[in-house]
């Protein structure tokens, strides 16, 4: 029986909506061209090719998927509102000319992941997500545990409850305590843990964000997070979210074309274990709501945040695992 995605402690947003998920996820052993045609076989829709390494595919029910090589620079920048992630992208700071964009593609082509952006599902279909997995693992699609060389993840876009200043500093103090949890539960990928894509938050962030009496305002918090994680490369990247509530006071980061303002809390820690058979969506999904579960209880978020600030121990990862027990 497939699993089933856990209620967050506050399942609506601000407009009285479910709240959506938006899913990413890269694999190899597949082109674009063959995993189009394998969701188009099986689920229909209308495929617009965009350029030679990536589609688009409209559905009436589901609306937009775009299924792209994770290469930046094989692409020519001409989907409008594309709010794709792409800050693991190799070459991402590579200038090279348009007519030579294809052919670097297909160099590359099983070199580097094909992704899939799914488009954003209220949170309780997350489900309907384990055919197209099981699809892909079908036809030969590999995860990120089929080769050491595949740093491969599966991204969450969780839309924010309210987006308040207080929720958010909430969620981020709860990641942030419960982030060595996460990485275990995840089991990280050794390459992926090498690489800087899931990059842990500084222990001088985290130590500023968990002190006593951290204001909820949300100016401090933008500018205290820009100023310690520079980088999109954070295992809960919140600089689109800072992006789309406070433009104005992101300063030169701004000006990143890869940064795209959206709702969301982008959480990049999990691996893509496509070659686990009883692995989805909504195995992070579950996860991933424990950080929310956290945030959502103040009894308990303040009993913990006040318990970091007397653990001695000056290594955060131990002081974490011994917050939460993990081995």
């Amino acid at each position: 029986m497939s699993l089933l995605p856990k209620s967050p402690p506050v399942a609506h947003n601000a407009q009285d909506e479910d709240r959506k998920v938006g899913v990413e996820l890269e694999f190899a052993g597949l082109s674009v061209d063959q995993t189009v045609d394998l969701l188009q076989d099986s689920f229909g829709g209308k495929a617009e090719k965009v350029d030679t390494h990536r589609t688009i595919l409209q559905h009436e029910e589901w609306g937009e998927t775009i299924v792209e090589l994770d290469v930046q620079y094989v692409h020519k920048n001409n989907i409008e509102n594309d709010s794709t992630d792409r800050s693991g992208s190799l070459l991402q700071d590579f200038e090279i000319s348009d007519d030579w964009r294809g052919p670097l593609g297909d160099a590359l082509t099983g070199l580097v992941p094909v992704e899939i952006v799914f488009p954003p599902i209220p949170w309780f279909r997350l489900g309907d997500l384990d055919e197209t997995f099981a699809l892909l693992r079908a036809r030969g699609a590999l995860g990120t545990r089929e080769s050491a060389f595949y740093a491969f993840g599966l991204h969450l876009n969780v839309e924010v409850a309210t987006g308040s200043a207080e929720e958010v500093l909430h969620v981020l103090q709860a990641y942030l305590l419960r982030s060595e949890s996460l990485r275990s539960a995840v089991s990280v990928d050794i390459t992926r843990r090498i690489l800087p894509h899931t990059a842990s938050f500084p222990e001088s962030y985290a130590k500023t964000i968990l002190a006593a009496g951290y204001p909820a305002e949300l100016e401090r918090m933008v500018e205290d997070y820009v100023s310690m994680n520079p980088t999109r490369n954070r295992e809960l990247d919140m600089l689109p979210l800072f992006a789309h509530l406070a433009p104005e006071l992101m300063g030169e980061i701004m000006d990143d074309v890869l940064i795209k303002p959206r709702p969301t809390y982008h959480y990049r820690l999990p691996n893509a274990d496509l070659g686990d058979p009883d692995w989805s969506a909504v195995t992070e999904w579950n996860r991933w709501v424990t950080v929310e579960e956290l945030a959502m209880d103040a009894r308990r978020l303040e009993a913990a945040v006040a318990e970091f600030s007397v653990v001695s121990d000056d290594s955060l990862p131990v002081r974490l695992r011994r917050l939460f027990g993990v081995e």
